[in-house]
């Protein structure tokens, strides 16, 4: 039978050497459930949707391992799980009751806000409203500049919230900006990691908060950009598997070939990811694997600076040095192929005269 006089002490260690202990599915005895509660360490978050498409929030619940369930509702860690007060796309409650709920997390103490989307400023960032108060829409600038202070960190999901991206694309009708030209416009100084991607891989995101949850915002090394190095730590040219083609000059002309796809637009050179080792859909596969050319979606300058797509990429910015020497080859290399692809046409010609 169970032992209803379990200390806490005794529950938490119970907790900590078994997860399996922890599936309240199969023990629902109430003293259980109320020792799980008390030992439970939550990590509130709030997550806010800007001007998007809510493909973040798509791609981040289709997570594996571990499942949303386990983020949300069981744990990462023995005894630890993330709190998600706030969720406009997943949540039930609706209406004032979902908005009361920010109002209690952020009077309750601690919390880490997730930002999707970008936030437009003009016409007083009416183009992006979350909820209302006294019959008026709240923007979602307002809300950012209420929550941001006061947030022990803030995570910018996707290339939107993180630099802008689509929808701060030209000619950016709605004046959308990154998070961190608003905090920055605002002086505002709240730790800010950046997980761009249209959508970022949810490993991206999910890893990000579960390490801020088990070890703290230190934990994470991020770059300059503030991107976390253990996703967007190396060039996605250099780990691509049809490197080999582009070293021995193969290149495709079209999508279908299995040569290097540089001439066919891919931003590989300029791009920093791990989508080729980390693949997509349950690692199933990833963009050049299914011949088609990166586009860039998480790099800084994505869409207008990776534009256009099925083009050699141009040169980006003078930090990029391997996309200024592939640049200034381009031509070149487009040329070459051009020659190659005339004299084989050529070749046929000559057969079928013969």
């Amino acid at each position: 039978m169970f032992n209803t006089k379990l200390t806490r002490r005794d529950f938490v260690q119970l907790a900590a050497g078994s997860t399996a202990a922890l599936s309240l599915g199969a023990l629902k005895l109430p003293e259980f459930e109320k020792m799980f509660a008390e030992a439970l360490k939550e990590i509130p978050v709030i997550w806010l949707q800007g001007a998007g498409c809510n493909g973040c929030t798509i791609s981040t619940i289709n997570v594996v391992s571990p499942t949303i369930q386990d983020l949300l509702l069981t744990s990462v860690v023995p005894g630890t799980h993330v709190s998600m007060q706030y969720h406009p796309t997943i949540m039930a409650a609706q209406g004032d009751l979902a908005m009361s709920t920010i109002t209690d997390t952020v009077a309750k103490g601690p919390f880490v806000l997730v930002l999707e989307g970008s936030v437009p400023l003009k016409d007083n960032g009416i183009y992006a409203e979350v909820g209302e108060e006294n019959g008026e829409g709240i923007t979602i600038l307002e809300h950012v500049l209420n929550l941001a202070p006061k947030a022990l960190a803030i995570v910018a999901a996707g290339t939107c919230a993180a630099f802008g991206g689509i929808t701060a694309a030209a000619p950016n009708p709605t004046g959308a900006k990154a998070l961190e030209e608003i905090l920055k416009d605002h002086n505002i100084t709240t730790p800010v990691v950046n997980l761009p991607g249209c959508p970022p891989h949810p490993d991206w995101v999910v890893g990000t908060l579960a390490t801020i949850l088990m070890s703290g915002l230190d934990a994470l090394d991020l770059d300059k950009m503030g991107r976390p190095k253990a996703y967007y730590g190396k060039l996605l040219h250099d780990q691509c598997p049809r490197r080999g083609h582009y070293e021995k000059g193969l290149f495709a002309t079209k999508l279908s070939e299995p040569y290097c796809l540089f001439l066919v637009g891919c931003k590989g050179p300029v791009t920093y990811a791990d989508c080729s080792d980390r693949l997509w859909n349950n690692k199933t596969r990833w963009c050049v694997e299914a011949d088609s050319p990166c586009i860039g979606c998480a790099h800084p300058g994505f869409p207008d600076a990776v534009s256009p797509m099925f083009e050699a990429p141009p040169v980006i910015n003078s930090t990029d040095k391997l996309a200024i020497g592939i640049a200034g080859t381009a031509v070149v290399l487009t040329a070459g192929v051009a020659a190659v692809e005339l004299a084989k046409k050529a070749k046929r010609n000559a057969a079928k005269k013969g």
